[in-house]
């Protein structure tokens, strides 16, 4: 069914960029030991990623990123915060109706970090937790005892946890995302809301599954040009899964707005898919109506 005209988007990952962006990725480079990763690509999945945004030098960045959304109908986007990025900051401060924050955080920092954040969620009102397992140093895999503060904070906040899945595009050992370590996660607690982000490939077809056994878990399409989306996927949302799929870009970090949203009509989503996958979920899963 062709895209319905008209449905303000909401975006579930986008970063707001600067003159220099090599810092997103400093935090991965303990864990590359190729010379290709460490040493010539400028972002660790460069080999996936073959026209990385070009956003250039801008006056004002964020009025740089609104322009972009609001040329494909993106109302308001997810952004990462962190207490020491006074641009993001105010970006959120500036323009609450177009942005709201999520924190990246790591486990390996133990009680330090669920009280961080507490913090951001009390002066912040951040809507969920987001995290790379494969990419912490130490690696901590999805089902990991370091992980369960965390999860426990975000069911006390009433908060998703978004973690990626499946193998990791960054050359880095891929055993702490695996699909399977999500039941677990799942089934100890019941009333967390999860969503996977990255693909979850090569185990797509499993992670339907978990979707159909677990009332709160869910899928976002972060970093996967829609030509490319699964079609487990695909197929799930037009099945059983119209409520569990949920819309997420990879803008600047690996796609452009303009390559999502020209292959977006051609995503065969049926017709009650479209409101739910680009915002109805989003705002029932992230809270965005509070």
């Amino acid at each position: 069914m062709p895209m319905p005209h008209g449905i303000p988007a909401i975006d579930l990952m986008m970063s707001i960029p600067g003159q220099d962006n090599s810092a997103w990725y400093e935090f991965i480079k303990p864990l590359l030991m190729d010379r290709e990763s460490r040493e010539m690509f400028k972002m660790p999945a460069q080999y996936m990623f073959k026209d990385i945004p070009q956003t250039g030098k801008q006056d004002d960045y964020v009025a740089y990123v609104i322009a972009e959304m609001d040329k494909v109908g993106i109302e308001r986007s997810m952004i990462g915060i962190d207490e020491d990025n006074e641009g993001v900051l105010m970006a959120l401060k500036n323009h609450p109706d177009r942005f709201f924050g999520s924190y990246e955080c790591n486990p390996n920092r133990g009680m330090e970090e669920v009280r961080k954040i507490e913090r951001l969620h009390r002066d912040y009102g951040i809507k969920a937790i987001t995290g790379f397992p494969c990419g912490l140093v130490p690696q901590v895999p999805i089902d990991d005892k370091r992980w369960y503060p965390i999860y426990a904070k975000c069911v006390e906040l009433d908060i998703p946890i978004c973690l990626c899945a499946g193998v990791p595009g960054p050359r880095v050992p891929m055993s702490p995302q695996k699909v399977e370590r999500i039941d677990e996660v799942c089934w100890f607690f019941p009333d967390l809301k999860f969503v996977m982000r990255h693909g979850a490939e090569p185990w797509t077809a499993l992670a339907v599954k978990l979707m159909l056994k677990w009332p709160n878990l869910y899928y976002m399409t972060s970093a996967f040009a829609p030509r490319h989306y699964p079609q487990d996927i695909i197929d799930f949302a037009n099945t059983r899964g119209a409520d569990k799929i949920l819309y997420a870009g990879y803008f600047p970090m690996g796609l452009s707005l303009e390559r999502i949203w020209s292959e977006m009509p051609d995503v065969p989503f049926r017709e009650h898919v479209w409101p739910k996958f680009l915002r109805e979920n989003a705002i029932r899963v992230f809270g965005l109506d509070a």
